[in-house]
């Protein structure tokens, strides 16, 4: 079984877990953690750029210049291409980024970079993280404790934590996720993953 390092929210050692071997022991596949983050990325992405044709672009209905005389290419409207102002050609349209993975795959993907993060002992458990009301300061100062060198954090909590969500929502580089919706690319952010104890159950319970 792998072994997962326990602290408390003051920062102190309170041993050890065994956690499950298929989703903190997994070999590194860094091919298959590519795909995927690439998809979840692609996935963000609005899609809606959006240029004008030259059926688009307003204007263009007299002919700019006479056929012949002047010296000049002839042309028959200031909206073709070639011209300024003109529209243009084969440029973007919205469109949807989205790739389809299949779920064992973005399952097999997060148990690799939690594998990750639980060798170089970048994961831990944390243990009693409560907060009973909406006050930054104390999850602030946690962060101070379990999280000295103040590098991007993220914390997988068993349930949504509305207290916890808008307290910590202006503290920089760190982020709040469930058991249930943490993905691939949350992890990858992140330099250090605390999971709460309560949420180390569901996290096996959803990748086992």
């Amino acid at each position: 079984m792998a072994s997962l390092k326990i602290v408390s929210v003051q920062g102190d050692d309170k041993g050890t877990v065994d956690g499950n071997d298929a989703i903190f022991g997994a070999e590194e596949n860094a091919a298959l953690v590519h795909e995927v983050v690439v998809a979840l990325q692609n996935a963000k992405r609005q899609g809606n750029h959006k240029v004008k044709t030259r059926r688009e672009v307003r204007g263009g209905g007299a002919k700019p210049f006479r056929q012949k005389g002047t010296g000049r290419a002839r042309q028959g409207s200031s909206r073709e291409p070639q011209m300024r102002g003109g529209g243009t050609v084969h440029g973007p349209v919205p469109r949807s980024y989205r790739q389809d993975v299949p779920k064992q795959v973005r399952r097999q993907a997060l148990c690799c970079v939690l594998s990750a993060r639980a060798r170089n002992e970048r994961l831990a458990v944390l243990q009693g993280a409560k907060f009973d009301a909406i006050k930054t300061k104390p999850v602030a100062e946690m962060l101070d404790s379990v999280s000295k060198e103040g590098r991007r954090t993220l914390l997988i909590t068993p349930e949504h934590d509305n207290n916890l969500l808008l307290s910590s929502r202006n503290i920089a580089r760190f982020t709040v996720r469930t058991a249930a919706e943490v993905n691939t690319l949350d992890v990858m952010l992140a330099a250090r993953v605390f999971v709460q104890e309560e949420a180390l159950s569901k996290l096996e319970e959803r990748l086992a």
